[in-house]
């Protein structure tokens, strides 16, 4: 009983203090048109302090809807166009020589900034990826013998083209799995790019206003925390989880061949932060069975490795996915 008047409460506070969600959404709507998803898992990806890795083809607005998320938040915006001659100095700084002062000073890269878009991240080598990679992981980058700790909040979303894979260097498989999640997004429907073309011709483009500081987001995040979640929530996840590992005991008999590894814990951390997020997102104090399942496809589709088998057979990662759901029982 005592648990429901927690929950009430928790659920009032939320809903009150969950507000500034909306004020953001609809700041970001009068640049962005369409792209929900989009905007909703970069919202999600700063409450949890997670990045995203995003595939669609160019075009979509992916440049446009960070750099206006991010003034928004008030925050520092920095684009990083990913090529091939990039060198793992040109995002983190380098020391550079000073006559002047007859010393060596140190050059800060385009890492320190709060929102990063790493645009076609394919396109560049391993030791350049690895470099990105490692200030998501470690929120630090180390030049010359200093260490300098990167802002909070700090959100990278990297992009690839899916269309081009000619002279591109593939994320690896343990180096995605740093990615909270991992987005697909589309071409906008009819009546949305009528607006998109009408927006780009008008004498003004629309711009948006900041409306929160920094600050306030660090603070948001330990409210997502405070999203109450079930045992029956985390056994759920857990269930999602290991039948991506072991699909014969879960009544998934089919994919048994078909799957070369599972997700890793990382992904059952993720999806329990993402459902918290959705939640705090739709204003509620506690998480229910739909945010798990409306999170699963972004946590996991990039944590489940094909094997040739399923490969032959046209099995995608989005097919395992919907089945999972379908067959783990829902509490």
């Amino acid at each position: 009983m005592e648990i429901n008047v927690d929950i009430k409460e928790l659920n009032a506070r939320i809903e009150k203090e969950s507000s500034f969600v909306e004020a953001i959404t609809l700041e970001v709507r009068k640049v962005i048109i369409g792209q929900k998803r989009l905007v909703e898992s970069m919202l999600i990806g700063l409450l949890t302090d997670g990045h995203i890795l995003i595939e669609g083809v160019p075009g979509l607005a992916k440049t446009l809807a960070i750099k206006t998320l991010a003034s928004v938040i008030d925050a520092k915006f920095n684009r990083i166009q990913f090529t091939p001659d990039l060198l793992p100095a040109d995002l983190l700084g380098t020391m550079i020589y000073s006559q002047k002062k007859e010393d060596f000073l140190v050059k800060k890269g385009p890492l320190f900034a709060n929102f990063i878009l790493a645009d076609e991240i394919n396109r560049s080598p391993a030791k350049v990826q690895s470099a990105l990679l490692e200030a998501m992981q470690e929120r630090q980058i180390t030049i010359g013998e200093e260490t300098y700790k990167l802002e909070d909040p700090f959100l990278v979303m990297a992009t690839q083209n899916p269309i081009e894979q000619e002279g591109t260097y593939p994320l690896p498989e343990a180096q995605v799995d740093r990615f909270m999640l991992k987005v697909l997004i589309d071409y906008p429907d009819k009546s949305e790019e009528k607006l998109i073309i009408r927006e780009n011709l008008g004498k003004i483009f629309p711009s948006s206003s900041a409306i929160m500081k920094p600050e306030q987001i660090i603070k948001a995040r330990n409210l997502v925390k405070e999203v109450y979640m079930d045992e029956k929530i985390e056994n759920y996840i857990l269930d999602i989880v290991f039948s991506t590992r072991y699909p014969a005991d879960n009544g998934l008999e089919k994919y048994k061949n078909m799957i070369s590894y599972g997700a890793s814990p990382r992904a059952s951390i993720n999806l329990a932060l993402a459902s918290k997020a959705y939640a705090f997102i739709r204003r509620r104090g506690y998480v229910i069975p739909e945010d798990v399942r409306a999170m699963c496809p972004d946590v996991l589709r990039h944590r489940i490795g094909l094997t040739y088998e399923a490969e032959a057979e046209n099995i995608v990662q989005e097919d395992i996915i919907r089945d999972i759901l379908n067959t783990v029982e829902v509490p």
